[in-house]
């Protein structure tokens, strides 16, 4: 058996070695480093595979949250509603433009945002919520969009886990996770499901004037050389980032889906432990979901397989892994609003439940393009040893 990786970055590259290295190798040939065409092409196609109209590269994932919010024209003391379990950089960006970041408490089944912990929060101080599509699989989008409207605020995805899924409406109309909303946040940090070979980022929208605003804000608040219109930042996407990301892209459906098969044979392992709870879906429409994945649809695209061990076992089988040289993660350990940076006497543990019980809970597994079925099997064996 090949050496585990949780994320097998090598054997992906070694697939497509020749197109990444003749993409990249055009780049050092025109010395077009910033802004050249593979970052304008990679814009276009980009567009086109997500069906929105406007995509802004940038420097990373971040970056993409915080000027989404610069160009929203969110002011400091504005109340932005998040989820508290979910990694720093979304309420980080929130607290740099000192917005007051509001955590809320998540679902237990797809540890996305809580519709009703959001109803909560909401006060006349409230100017928007950022979901997270956490794991792979998008927030409930269309009542979240709806609390949106009744309250009259902007929504911002936070897309760097989900690219390439499908939200499906209760009308059976389909569109990507990070379309959805007023704008969308996405990362090409290496290890997501679509990656780049460094940093590097983007921003979707449907609205011209935002997108006209953001093009700005990315390059130092110009729209013309030397002329400063908006207060801007310094975030691009290079053209050697976008030469890997052109090529990787047409293969964004089939990685997804190699995720997809993985997470279904590790479901099926599991589906008889009474005390491992495996990773479910939850769409707006009737589908296979007998084993707790869909399998007619894309809605959940696993940029992590996140097992909950409700035995109190999850350490003893993170050490167990370790010892036979299985990678793990466990995202994430403390819930945000106990961390030293974001903590509010404003909040109520009363309000966490969810999130601090996920938080002694869950365990993701590895999960890749490359991954095989001996691979799986032996985890799978292992985690079953441990937990029972």
């Amino acid at each position: 058996m090949k050496k585990i990786q949780m994320v097998d970055l090598k054997g992906q590259y070694e697939k497509i070695k020749k197109q990444v290295n003749e993409s990249v190798l055009e780049v050092l040939d025109s010395t077009a480093y910033i802004n050249g065409p593979q970052v304008k092409s990679f814009e276009k196609e980009l567009s086109d595979y997500l069906g929105v109209k406007h995509v802004i590269p940038c420097a990373n994932g971040t970056d993409a949250l915080q000027i989404s919010m610069m160009g929203l024209g969110l002011k400091p003391g504005d109340e932005v509603i998040t989820a508290d379990f979910t990694f720093a950089a979304t309420v980080e960006v929130i607290a740099l433009l000192q917005l007051t970041p509001v955590l809320v408490d998540v679902e237990p089944d797809t540890f996305n945002i809580d519709l009703e912990a959001i109803e909560r929060a909401i006060t006349p101080k409230t100017k928007a919520i950022v979901p997270v599509h956490l794991f792979g699989h998008h927030a409930s989008m269309e009542g979240l969009m709806q609390i949106a409207e009744k309250h009259n605020l902007y929504v911002i995805e936070d897309n760097a886990q989900a690219i390439g899924g499908n939200y499906t409406f209760k009308n059976g109309n389909q569109e990507k996770a990070g379309t959805l909303s007023h704008v969308g946040a996405t990362s090409f940090f290496p290890s997501k499901n679509l990656g780049c070979y460094g940093d590097g980022g983007a921003i979707f929208t449907n609205d011209d004037d935002l997108a006209h605003t953001i093009r700005g804000i990315v390059n130092h608040g110009m729209y013309e050389r030397y002329h400063h219109d908006v207060v801007g930042v310094n975030s691009r996407l290079d053209s050697v980032q976008a030469a890997v990301l052109r090529v990787k892209l047409p293969k964004l459906d089939a990685y997804n889906a190699a995720r997809q098969d993985a997470a279904r044979k590790y479901t099926a392992h599991f589906s008889s432990s009474e005390h491992i709870i495996t990773p479910t879906t939850k769409t707006n429409k009737s589908c296979n979901n007998s084993k707790g994945i869909c399998d007619t649809c894309d809605c959940h695209v696993f940029h992590q397989y996140t097992l909950r061990i409700t035995n109190g076992k999850r350490n003893e089988l993170a050490k167990r892994l370790q010892e036979e040289g299985i990678p793990h993660g466990i995202y994430y350990p403390i819930p945000l609003h106990k961390q030293k940076a974001y903590a509010d006497k404003r909040y109520d543990e009363s309000n966490f439940k969810v999130t601090n019980q996920l938080s002694d809970e869950v365990i993701s597994l590895p999960m890749h393009t490359e991954l095989d079925d001996e691979q799986i099997d032996f985890i799978a064996k292992i985690v079953l040893e441990v937990v029972h």
